[in-house]
């Protein structure tokens, strides 16, 4: 058997961590490595695999369409591009008018934030302390995590951070020269961060007395992750624009930044454009993801979703500092011994992603049952 973990470490750029597993396929909620071995996945690939592995109807409508047409450029009209953009838009909600295709979450960030300056003449932005929006320059300049930005700073434009969760700081640090507010509604890449329940509101509100545009990043918290199409529908938040990524596609690479009718006509040709962005195989994992996600599916993501979250609070350790989240989006804060617990969960078969520096985090499949969710704790409480 070829030594996959050599010849990748030889070859590739070591810019991610290795944990150590040759993976090699996948089937509903499990993945399966080099030597058979199965694991639970609790990362749904960091939360691009919202339906698992070997979705019968997503896969099957990919593979029709590789077999008709995979790429087309943006300057023809597309069947695949403009039934998907139809039916994103409209999944979004009647704010939004129109989407601009990408081929990553961060790509949707970068396109977000042209398109704010673009139509406001303004190139300042107000953003959040312990943000995460993607590490491309433009995204990377708004992320607020010190560690991803100090060896590229001085950084784009003028971006100005507050605490996150603070309305009205933020409020204070907009004025008549800010572009737009850029915001998670649960800020992920921190730790889960839930905020209170009027935060969302209020920053729209700000935002709106000030000219201001709203800029959501949900391309972790969007496609139902938290239960609803969007994490900002929990709380009737209508932003300028949205960022989408990670799940929208079936799994492939996909990035959307949707946005109003009104904004989009500020938009000039040829400001902003992608070669791949749009294109129709990706566009029919788009149409086949949305197609899944019905009701059904978002009242099983909330049910699972406090299912999960009460099963961990029901463990007795004193390493559990706190467990937060939304749907199928859990953070567990433990005291110590957080890299340990990820390695102890890996080597007992289940698959858990790290987040800030103390925080176990947990984006199961959407298709995970009660029955996988009782395995997963067990293993958990064993590992602490």
């Amino acid at each position: 058997m070829k030594d996959y973990l050599y010849l990748q470490s030889k070859y590739v750029v070591p810019s991610y961590a290795n944990r150590g597993l040759t993976i090699v396929r996948g089937q509903g909620v499990h993945l399966f490595d080099v030597e058979g071995n199965k694991y639970l996945d609790l990362m749904s690939n960091y939360g691009v695999n919202i339906f698992g592995y070997g979705h019968s109807q997503i896969n099957s409508t990919i593979i029709n369409q590789l077999k008709r047409l995979t790429n087309l450029h943006g300057s023809f009209t597309s069947d695949i591009r403009a039934e998907a953009s139809e039916k994103l838009v409209k999944r979004c909600g009647e704010a939004y008018g129109k989407v601009y295709w990408s081929n990553s979450g961060a790509e949707a960030i970068d396109a977000a934030l042209k398109f704010a300056a673009l139509s406001t003449n303004r190139k300042k932005f107000v953003a959040a302390k312990n943000s995460f929006h993607g590490k491309t320059l433009g995204a990377l300049s708004a992320t607020g995590i010190e560690k991803y930005r100090k060896a590229y700073e001085p950084l784009l434009w003028q971006f100005v951070q507050v605490d996150y969760n603070e309305a009205d700081q933020l409020k204070n640090a907009v004025d008549e020269k800010t572009a737009a507010v850029i915001l998670e509604p649960i800020q992920g890449e921190a730790g889960v961060i839930v905020p209170d329940k009027k935060y969302l509101r209020k920053v729209e509100v700000s935002c709106r007395e000030a000219g201001t545009l709203l800029i959501l990043d949900e391309v972790q918290t969007g496609v139902g992750r938290t239960g609803w199409f969007l994490a900002s529908h929990a709380d009737s938040v209508e932003a300028d624009i949205i960022c989408l990524g990670k799940g929208l596609a079936g799994g492939l690479s996909v990035g959307a930044t949707i946005m109003t009718n009104e904004l989009a006509k500020k938009i000039p040709k040829s400001s902003h454009t992608s070669t791949l962005g749009g294109n129709p195989l990706v566009c029919a994992g788009v149409l086949a993801t949305l197609k899944s996600l019905d009701e059904k599916i978002l009242q099983h993501i909330k049910k699972t979703g406090r299912y999960l979250i009460n099963s961990l609070k029901s463990i007795k350790s004193d390493l559990i500092v706190e467990i937060r989240g939304e749907g199928l989006m859990i953070g567990i804060q433990v005291s110590k011994d957080r890299d340990r617990i990820l390695k102890d969960l890996q080597k007992n078969g289940v698959l858990a992603i790290p987040a800030a520096d103390d925080v176990v985090r947990f984006l199961p499949p959407y298709i995970i049952s009660k029955k996988q969710i009782d395995e997963a704790i067990s293993v958990f409480r064993k590992v602490l």
